[in-house]
C-alpha cells in the first residue's frame, strides 16, 4: 500500500516545468538520476478540461452489478476527444510530481485540479511564461500584473484540493514591487513558491537576479525554490549548491542543464551523453511517447552534435523506430514491441473471456450496430423504443453504459419491462451503444424499429402531423408554447441523431 506523505519543498534538487520536455520519460529519467521533485510540462487549464482520465490496464466488466474491476498496468492517461494523450503519469512519480497548468480563471484552474488530483503529488500554477500564446490569453507572466486574480486562483485551489499548491513567477521590475507580490502570494497559503529569477523580458542570455531571489527567501517563510541558474552558475551537480547559497533559497529548480542532460541530478557526476540518451529512449518505449517528442528531447541533448551524422539521422528519423536505430537500439524497439504486442493480444482474449463469463445469462444479446445512414433523418431506434413503451405504458427505458479502457470502446444494457438488452458489439461512442442496445430490444420483441426499408413510418407521419397542428394554430393566433415536460421529452427524444464525431 502506497503511503501518501505530503510533498516538501526544503533542501530539493527539482526538475522545472519545461514545454515538449517535462513529459513522463524525462520526468523518470530525471528521478533516477537524483531529482527529488518533478514538474510536469505546463498544460493548459481548456485543453485538460476536454479529458477524460482512462486506466491503462486489464478491465473487467460485471454485467450482475454492472461494476468496474480494474488492474492497472503502467499508466494513468488523460486523453483529449482526438484520442491524443494530453498528459500521461503513472506510481513511479506519483509522489513526487507536481502538475503546472497554465490558468486564468479560479473556476477552471479548481476543475483541472480535481480532475488530476488523485493522480500527482502537487499543482502549481504557471505565472512566469513570457511567451505571447500565454500571455495573450491573461496566463503566465501576464498574471503578474494582475494580483487579484493571482489571489482568487490561488486561495481557490487552496481551499479546494487536499494537495498542496504551487506557483512559479518572474521577477518585477522592482525588488520591492516583487517582495511585495510574493507576500501577498504567501498569504494564500501556498506550499512553496518558485522565482524565475529574470523579468518578463530577459531571456537566458541575460544574467540572472540573485540578488531578487535572496531579498524574496529573506521575506517570506514558505520555500523559496530558485530557478534560473543553467546559464550562470549550474554546470555540474556541485554548482546547484552554490546557486542555492546565492540565493539563500530553499530549493533550486533545474531547467536547461537538465534538458541538456539530465544526469546533472547525478551525485557521482554526469553519465556518458550517450548512456543518458539510451536510458531515455528505453523509457520513451517503454511508455508508448510519441516519437516527434522523443526527437525533440533528444536533439536537446545533442545540441552541438546535431551536425554530425548520427544527428542528421535523428533529425531525419520520422518514427520511434528509426529513432532507437539512430542509436542501435533496433533490437531493444523489436523486442519490447513483441513483447507489449503480445500483452495487448493476451489482454484482450482474457478480458473476453471474463467478461462472457461474469455476464448476467438472463441479458438478451445479439451482434448489431446502429447505422444512421439506414433510418430517415431525425429517427433513431431509441425514439421508437420509448414510442413503445409509452404505448404499452411501461416505464421508460433505461440505459447502463460503460466503457472498457482498454481500448475505450462502450458497451450499453437498456432495461425494458424488467428485461436487458444489449449488442454483443462494443461501439466507439456512448450514443451508438445505446442505440445498438435499443435494436436488440425492438427486434427481440418483433417491433419496428423505424429503418427505411420498412415502408411507412408512423413517428415521421406523427411529426408531420404535429407540425400542421402548429401551423394551423399559428394562422388562428394561439399561444404555441408547449408545456416543460413536453419540450424536455422532444430534446431527449432527438438528441441521440446527432452521433459525435469519431
Amino acid at each position: 500500500m502506497t503511503v501518501n506523505t505530503p510533498l516538501c519543498f526544503r533542501g530539493k534538487k527539482i526538475l522545472a516545468p519545461m514545454v515538449r520536455v517535462g513529459t513522463l520519460p524525462m520526468r523518470l529519467l530525471a528521478l533516477d538520476y537524483g531529482a527529488d521533485i518533478v514538474y510536469c510540462e505546463e498544460l493548459i487549464d481548456i485543453k485538460m478540461l476536454q479529458c477524460k482520465r482512462v486506466i491503462n490496464g486489464k478491465i473487467y466488466i460485471c454485467f450482475i452489478c454492472f461494476s468496474f474491476h480494474t488492474e492497472v498496468l503502467e499508466t494513468v492517461d488523460f486523453v483529449a476527444p482526438n484520442e491524443r494523450v494530453v498528459f500521461r503519469t503513472c506510481e513511479r512519480e506519483r509522489q513526487r510530481v507536481v502538475f503546472q497548468m497554465g490558468s486564468a480563471d479560479a473556476g477552471r484552474a479548481l476543475a483541472v485540479a480535481k480532475l488530476v488530483e488523485s493522480d500527482v503529488a502537487g499543482i502549481d500554477i504557471n505565472m512566469g511564461c513570457p511567451k505571447e500564446y500565454s500571455t495573450k490569453a491573461s496566463m503566465g507572466a501576464a498574471l503578474l500584473s494582475d494580483p487579484d486574480k493571482i489571489e482568487s486562483i490561488l486561495t481557490t485551489l487552496v481551499k479546494g484540493i487536499c494537495k498542496p499548491v504551487t506557483c512559479k513567477i518572474r521577477i518585477l521590475p522592482s525588488v520591492e514591487e516583487t517582495v511585495n507580490l510574493v507576500k501577498r502570494i504567501e498569504k494564500t497559503g501556498i506550499a512553496a513558491i518558485a522565482v524565475h529569477g529574470r523579468k518578463k523580458e530577459e531571456r537566458p542570455q541575460h544574467p540572472v537576479h540573485c540578488d531578487v531571489i535572496k531579498a524574496i527567501s529573506e521575506a517570506v517563510s514558505i520555500p523559496v525554490i530558485a530557478n534560473g541558474g543553467s546559464h550562470d552558475f549550474i554546470k555540474e551537480y556541485a554548482d546547484i549548491e552554490t546557486f542555492q547559497k546565492a540565493t539563500a533559497a530553499s530549493s533550486v529548480m533545474i531547467a536547461r542543464a537538465a534538458m541538456w542532460n539530465p544526469s546533472i541530478f547525478r551525485k557521482e557526476g554526469f553519465c556518458p551523453l550517450k548512456d543518458v540518451m539510451q536510458d531515455y529512449i528505453k523509457y520513451a518505449v517503454r511508455y508508448d511517447n510519441h516519437y516527434t517528442n522523443t526527437k525533440y528531447c533528444l536533439c536537446q541533448m545533442l545540441r552541438e552534435q546535431l551536425e554530425t551524422t548520427q544527428g542528421k539521422k535523428l533529425h531525419a528519423a520520422q518514427s520511434t523506430q528509426e529513432i532507437c536505430e539512430v542509436f542501435e537500439m533496433g533490437d531493444f524497439y523489436e523486442e519490447t514491441t513483441t513483447v507489449f504486442e503480445a500483452k495487448k493480444t493476451s489482454l484482450k482474449t482474457k478480458t473476453q473471456d471474463e467478461d462472457d463469463q461474469m455476464e448476467d445469462p438472463d441479458v438478451i444479446k445479439m451482434a448489431v450496430r446502429f447505422d444512421k445512414r439506414e433510418y430517415p433523418p431525425q429517427i433513431t431506434p431509441k425514439m421508437y423504443l420509448l414510442e413503445w413503451c409509452r404505448k404499452e405504458k411501461y416505464p421508460q427505458p433505461v440505459y447502463e453504459t460503460v466503457q472498457r479502457p482498454l481500448d475505450r470502446l462502450f458497451c450499453s444494457v437498456v432495461t425494458v419491462a424488467e428485461r436487458k438488452y444489449r449488442s454483443t458489439l462494443w461501439d466507439k461512442s456512448k450514443k451508438l451503444a445505446e442505440q445498438a442496445a435499443a435494436i436488440v430490444c425492438l427486434r427481440t420483441l418483433g417491433v419496428p424499429e423505424g429503418k427505411l426499408c420498412e415502408g411507412e413510418n408512423h413517428l415521421i407521419n406523427k411529426r408531420k402531423r404535429q407540425d400542421q397542428e402548429r401551423l394551423i394554430n399559428r394562422d388562428h393566433g394561439e399561444d404555441l408554447a408547449e408545456p416543460s415536460h413536453k419540450k424536455t421529452n422532444f430534446i431527449e427524444e432527438t438528441s441521440d441523431v446527432n452521433v459525435p464525431k469519431m
